[in-house]
């Protein structure tokens, strides 16, 4: 069985602490690895290593920290298939989806190169009588990412990559479910010419993510998970003077007009739905067809879609649809919840509560489930579910629609589906929701956009990647100078005003 460490001063260390954790193959069942959990003590050891290692690299040049970059783009492209293949064995994504998550941090990576003109200051010549004002862009010092289980590449770089290309210093928390392409980054980025110390991998649970919250030398926390978390780790950080950004839980409504293409909606619902198990933030877990012949029109396109899934693991071929959930309690939990809805009364038309994976008894699958007639007093309605299960509400006009997306304490992401130019501008313009979808059903950004929720999904003034990561990274320095020639009168006892 692998034993896993951190990855502190440019290399893999193992704990110290004497606590692990299992590292679980969601397709058996079966523990395939172990991680140590960091100590309070570990931590505040990889953050001094960091808070040294620092300095120097916020005084490189910014090109010269951009090239490290672009020599990970390459170091990435190079391990691809073996970053995918690591991916999908801890957490259970098919091989093409776990590409996917690597590609997704890449760009982000792509778009940090652009690191010396995204942090250009200001400049104002003569705001004064012989004065001059600029503004400059600096590097906190230490900061620290938490990141999820089900994007194990791309949210940790989403957060190191922007980080180091401001002249920070980064420690990374990963899930202690799928820890080992975080370690493979950390590698590459050494290899890509990345300075000891300067991104440390410490991995752990609670008394690790209370260390990075009261440790005074972190200067700003990026954190991705459940609500609850982010609401927990927003709080204690802020609490402690930090720079805190959090995104949480979803439940992502797409409405589905009545001019709609419904073979276009129906194939968009099927891979939003259930892609990745519906591991995802952005997963469209709630379909809105507005009036009931639109209802009953997506419905039966939808049946034979959801039916045809291929479930199964990675290691069955590209033609797979999604794998394994990543945990039996996370499985356990989706039953829970699909059970609850038979209970309330929604009517389940695909039921994927008895099915079987013949020699993959003991792996975390859960059957596709389609469910129609639900209510916003449900609780399959009301709670993220985080797996492949998709809700049908009906709305008898798009004012229903809209309604029930914007009254949602969730406000992740959302998407409609019309050929009406009218219809898509008003739901844009109208939605309290942080990322819309106008017949794209999961409309994450690109990278030189920003990515982030509304409402409950998201805490924090900033968003991830794009120009706000810049800015998250970054605290701006404001200098107004006048040189002594310019001083024929001695020193001034009032407040300067404009002349």
């Amino acid at each position: 069985m692998e034993e896993l460490g951190h990855y502190i001063g440019g290399q893999r260390v193992s704990g110290t602490s004497g606590r692990f954790a299992d590292v679980m193959n969601p397709a058996t069942g079966e523990v395939q690895g172990k991680v140590p959990l960091a100590s309070r003590e570990e931590l505040d050891a990889a953050v001094a290593a960091a808070a040294q290692a620092q300095p120097a690299w916020a005084a490189t040049n910014p090109q010269r920290r951009a090239r490290v970059l672009m020599e990970f783009v390459r170091l990435l492209h190079r391990d691809m298939d073996k970053l995918a293949e690591a991916l999908s064995r801890e957490h259970g994504k098919t091989l093409p989806d776990a590409k996917g998550d690597v590609i997704r941090g890449l760009e982000v990576v792509e778009f940090c190169i652009g690191a010396p003109h995204l942090l250009k200051g200001e400049y104002t010549d003569s705001a004064g009588p012989g004065i001059d004002m600029y503004s400059m862009r600096q590097a906190l010092g230490v900061v620290a990412g938490i990141t999820p289980f089900n994007f194990p590449a791309m949210i940790p770089m989403w957060k190191f990559a922007p980080a180091l290309a401001c002249g920070n210093a980064f420690i990374l928390k990963p899930s202690e479910r799928d820890p080992s392409v975080p370690i493979m980054l950390a590698e590459l980025m050494s290899e890509a010419g990345l300075p000891d110390n300067l991104l440390q991998v410490v991995n752990g649970d609670k008394e690790s993510v209370d260390a990075i919250l009261d440790n005074p030398t972190i200067q700003a926390v990026g954190f991705v998970g459940s609500t609850p978390i982010a609401e927990y780790i927003y709080s204690r950080g802020c609490a402690n003077g930090k720079r805190v950004q959090c995104f949480g839980g979803a439940k992502n409504h797409m409405i589905v007009m009545p001019d709609a293409d419904m073979d276009q909606a129906a194939d968009a619902l099927v891979g939003a739905g259930y892609g990745a198990a519906g591991e995802r933030c952005m997963a469209i877990s709630v379909a809105v067809p507005v009036g009931d012949e639109t209802a009953d029109r997506l419905i039966e396109k939808l049946v034979p879609r959801v039916e045809a899934l291929k479930v199964g693991p990675y290691t069955a071929g590209n033609d797979v649809d999604y794998g394994p959930v990543v945990t039996g309690a996370a499985k356990a939990n989706i039953e829970r919840l699909v059970q609850s809805g038979v209970d309330a009364g929604a009517k389940l038309v695909v039921d994927g509560r008895n099915f079987n994976l013949q020699g993959y008894e003991n792996g975390f699958f859960v059957g596709p489930h389609l469910f129609d007639h639900v209510t916003r007093d449900m609780e399959i309605y009301q709670k993220e579910i985080f797996g492949p299960v998709l809700s049908t509400v009906r709305a008898q006009t798009y004012e229903e629609a809209l309604g029930l997306a914007m009254d949602h304490e969730y406000g992740n992401g959302t998407a409609i589906f019309t050929r009406d130019g009218d219809t898509a501008r008003d739901f844009a313009n109208r939605i309290n929701i942080g990322m819309v979808g106008v017949n794209v059903p999961i409309p994450v950004p690109l990278a030189y956009h920003t990515f982030g929720g509304w409402k409950k999904s998201g805490f924090g003034d900033l968003n991830q990647h794009g120009p706000d990561a810049f800015k998250f990274y970054t605290r701006t320095k404001t200098v107004t100078a006048r040189w002594p020639s310019g001083i024929k009168e001695g020193g001034e006892f009032t407040i300067p005003v404009m002349q």
